[in-house]
């Protein structure tokens, strides 16, 4: 180890990351900006008539790869001195650059809508990304484009990326307006990239979703950006989604990018197993994130939830007194994210804990079901996986000193931490994989640990 502190060592930043047990942890978080607020904010900035400032933006690699697409794109990004704001210069629904080359690493929310923006450019495109990215499935969301005159192309696997996009066929000669399908129940990105793309067509669009439509608070942020860049979308239920005709994108001016509320939920959860209070800063109740959510099922489990305009504090008096959390069973599919957070919290609950409808953990940064299974059993828990769901009971004592894989997945690094404050220490490899949405994440940690 390099370095030591009385009641928690994070240390060794290269292959492995030594956690200490913690006997409680209270403080106050300043969160770092939402990833899918972002991201999407810089797409629809770079895409929009007029000059956006983006205000506290997410500084992580899925952000930096966005950057750096639009930017290769042709798109002026200036950051502002020594902050995390940035003067995004919209290009009016044309990106300059029509032939380029984009490499995008692990990042869905850069590689999903920039394909379906870049299907109705007039320019040619190939999209790359890192050996697991080239693993998650695009079929559906190319199968959308095509059938409005995408020509989007397999440059590996069918139904996967790599991808190359040459210049879109309008269809209006063959039919009236704009009509697509897409398949609801494997990610809501597809749809998202749908839905922020679909406006530069010029064209009225209708979207039908096949199937139950999964992790519908992400569609909710999408529909609420773009109203604040002027498109209106008209949502039927959660079948159907119609764009009206002549609608274009224009800068509202500034944009401020709110803490991400996924990364809330660890230190929220820490507020529970230490006995807190933990007080995170940039969410509350006026969030557009449905990751808040995760606020009302720690308090299910028993935790004490307090929440201000744009802050919310946990307190766990029961965990704090050497008790248990409570068990719970229940269908997480609208907190995806932050649904692996309550999977390591049912290490510390007493009785079953159910988590259902999460089949799409399957297609993220790795097969989330099936790694947070195997790295349950390893501190001692009981699990069974299903199709869409998993069965965890905890053991009687954690087995301590763990050695956590993490598959390159920075939920999986973070979720882990969290054995530490509930008492038994354990070892996170590829501790730097936080870097993805939160790079200074064990640093902060540190600070509310005790």
């Amino acid at each position: 180890m390099i370095g030591f502190d009385p009641y928690f060592i994070a240390v060794q930043y290269m292959e492995q990351l030594d956690l200490l047990a913690c006997s409680s942890a209270q403080g106050t978080v300043k969160l770092p900006g939402s990833k899918s607020i972002s991201n999407r904010t810089l797409l629809l900035a770079a895409l929009a008539e007029g000059t956006t400032l983006v205000r506290d933006l997410l500084d992580s690699d899925d952000t930096r790869r966005m950057l750096e697409a639009l930017a290769t794109l042709g798109v002026r990004c200036e950051r502002q001195g020594d902050t995390l704001d940035y003067l995004v210069y919209g290009m009016g629904g044309h990106f300059p650059v029509k032939q380029a080359e984009l490499f995008l690493g692990n990042a869905g929310t850069a590689f999903r809508p920039l394909t379906a923006a870049l299907a109705l450019m007039d320019g040619e495109y190939t999209l790359s990304g890192v050996p697991r990215m080239h693993e998650r499935p695009i079929g559906d969301l190319v199968d959308a484009l095509r059938a409005m005159g995408g020509d989007v192309s397999y440059l590996g696997n069918e139904g996967y990326p790599p991808l190359a996009i040459k210049p879109w066929r309008n269809p209006r000669d063959h039919q009236p307006g704009l009509h697509t399908k897409v398949r609801g129940d494997v990610s809501s990105q597809f749809l998202t990239a749908l839905l922020m793309a679909l406006p530069l067509s010029g064209e009225d669009v209708r979207i039908e979703v096949v199937g139950e439509l999964i992790s519908k608070p992400y569609i909710e942020i999408t529909l609420n950006l773009m109203r604040r860049f002027g498109v209106v979308v008209e949502r039927r239920d959660w079948n159907e989604f119609h764009i009206p005709a002549q609608q274009h994108y224009l800068s509202p001016k500034v944009v401020h990018v709110e803490g991400d509320a996924s990364s809330a939920s660890y230190f929220l959860a820490a507020g529970a197993l230490g006995g807190g209070p933990i007080r995170v800063e940039g969410v509350g109740r006026d969030s557009i994130q449905g990751d808040i959510k995760f606020a009302e099922t720690l308090a299910q489990m028993g935790a004490l939830i307090a929440m201000g305009e744009d802050w919310i504090e946990s307190s766990g008096p029961v965990a704090a007194k050497g008790g248990k959390l409570r068990a719970i069973d229940a269908d997480l599919n609208h907190i995806p994210d932050a649904a692996m957070t309550i999977a390591v919290l049912a290490l510390f609950a007493e009785g079953e804990t159910v988590i259902r409808n999460v089949a799409s953990w399957r297609v993220k940064e790795t097969d989330r079901l099936a790694a947070m299974a195997t790295e349950l059993r390893k501190v001692g828990a009981a699990v069974e996986e299903g199709p869409d769901y998993l069965r965890i009971i905890p053991p009687a004592q954690l087995r301590p000193n763990a050695v956590i894989d993490t598959y390159d997945d920075h939920r999986m690094a973070m979720c882990f931490s969290l054995v530490a404050l509930g008492g038994t220490p354990i070892t996170i490899n590829d501790p730097k994989c936080v870097g993805k949405t939160f790079p200074e994440y064990f640093d902060v940690l540190r600070t509310v640990a005790r």
